[in-house]
């Protein structure tokens, strides 16, 4: 059964609900260790000086900032302690915001918030107000003695929370050469309409289940295999050229086609004028969404 990693209350003007905070996510790896391969021992690792290489005991370690002349600056574990911001117990909401107006860039980490057994109602009142209402709360609160920028969004009649960072901590593209001039780049209507035909032809709902980490059921598939004794080489990908030259408007056309073909059958691999099973639900209506506007951009005719 999960365990809540934090507990405290959603505050917002004088409303206060007691909450827990939960992962919402599972990251899922394959970790290795470094093995001698003479012995089959575990590598360890020391610490040492960087003056003699003798090690040194953990009780004369400290914390170092590298200055530009490459000194140091030593601060110490209470020294940052006093610093740290205080440990209250609140989700503050500072604000109600669009979630089209959050970049998904901001997302960090998320997290489900759920109630207090005492609190079930405001809990649910909010989540209920917030889904009208279209709007995502902003709010700071501490967690391990650090401070998170967070969006607080409702999601199915339950409340999730996104740690966010901070602006500054977002790279500006400009600094990216290979970026630059990209607005002054002309497309002519022809190439558009093939670009827009073929991602119309690839559109769909997201079902994320669809997804997998095939390099990670790889890595496993390997793992179970050998460690069943079967011994095998695998081959390492052909590299890709660099230097190929693209037909741009070909290249579209091919693709369009492809799509088409593959889409001539239905999500659910039957034909698309096939009926469900009995028993068995049939394929959820497309969604219609609105779509902002895109500010024109300079173009040529064909």
């Amino acid at each position: 059964m999960p365990r809540a990693i934090w507990s405290g209350s959603i505050s917002f003007g004088l409303v206060n609900i007691p909450v827990k905070l939960f992962n919402a996510v599972s990251r899922k790896s394959v970790s290795f260790n470094q093995i001698d391969s003479r012995t089959g021992a575990r590598i360890k690792y020391q610490k040492v000086s960087g003056a003699d290489g003798s090690e040194v005991p953990n009780d004369a370690i400290v914390k170092g900032y590298e200055l530009p002349s490459g000194e140091y600056v030593l601060i110490d574990d209470d020294e940052l302690a006093a610093l740290d911001p205080e440990a209250v117990r609140t989700i503050d909401i500072e604000e109600f915001v669009d979630l089209a107006d959050i970049d998904p860039i901001f997302y960090d980490s998320a997290y489900y918030l759920a109630p207090d057994k005492a609190t079930v109602k405001p809990y649910a009142l909010l989540a209920e107000a917030m889904e009208r209402a279209q709007k995502v709360g902003i709010a700071k609160f501490v967690m391990r003695s650090k401070q998170y920028l967070a969006a607080v969004r409702p999601k199915d009649g339950k409340l999730l929370l996104s740690t966010m960072v901070y602006a500054d901590e977002v790279n500006d593209a400009g600094g990216i050469r290979e970026l630059e001039g990209l607005d002054s780049i002309d497309v002519n209507d022809r190439e558009l309409a093939m670009a827009e035909q073929l991602i119309e032809s690839l559109s769909a709902e997201f079902h994320p289940e669809k997804f997998e980490d095939t390099y990670r059921n790889q890595v496993l598939g390997l793992i179970e295999r050998k460690a069943a004794g079967e011994t095998e080489l695998v081959s390492a990908p052909q590299p890709v050229s660099a230097d190929k030259v693209v037909d741009l408007m070909a290249a579209l056309e091919a693709s369009v086609k492809a799509a088409k073909e593959t889409r001539k059958r239905h999500p659910t691999n039957r034909p698309a004028d096939e009926k469900p099973a009995d028993g068995e639900a049939a394929a959820p209506a497309k969604k219609s969404a609105a779509k902002k506007a895109a500010a024109p951009r300079k173009r040529k005719s064909a």
